[in-house]
């Protein structure tokens, strides 16, 4: 990932980024399809695993962001949290208050009952704050889920 311009803004403490994270309810998922930007808004979960934010997202079996990850295997992801505008008497000292994340790395389609579960429990937990979900099998069986590992992550604030 292109390093952050702004490192005064740069967020590095694990507990903040986390911060950032939980508040956020929803995050753009981001792909290049032939040479072309795509970027669609999903639900998402988060969970840290062995040491790597890991992002979970979901939807129908089939689509255009099921082929991308299918035919690229990667994406991007930006969430933001807390944006105010911050207004001013000249119109170029506008500016906003923000915390916003971005990662990047591989995505994959979850296969197993137990890794869906897994990520569909994250995503209820990001939207509700309640973790203890059962899933019927059928509904596990039809959705699919996937996961962002992040190779790279960066989080910024802007108060």
């Amino acid at each position: 990932m292109r390093p952050m311009r702004r490192q005064d803004r740069a967020v590095t403490d694990p507990e903040k980024i986390q911060a950032v994270i939980d508040g956020c309810e929803i995050c753009r998922l981001g792909f290049c399809d032939q040479g072309k930007p795509y970027v669609v808004p999903v639900n998402f979960g988060h969970a840290v695993e062995n040491g790597q934010h890991v992002f979970y997202f979901h939807g129908a079996a089939e689509g255009r962001k099921v082929d991308l990850i299918r035919q690229t295997g990667r994406a991007c992801i930006e969430m933001e949290e807390g944006y105010q505008l911050k207004p001013a008497e000249q119109a170029c000292r506008y500016t906003a208050a923000f915390r916003s994340v971005i990662a990047e790395g591989p995505a994959v389609i979850l296969e197993t009952a137990e890794e869906k579960r897994r990520g569909l429990a994250a995503i209820l937990r990001q939207s509700t704050g309640k973790a203890d979900w059962e899933f019927p099998d059928a509904a596990v069986d039809t959705v699919c889920v996937c996961k962002l590992t992040a190779e790279a992550l960066s989080c910024k604030e802007h108060l």
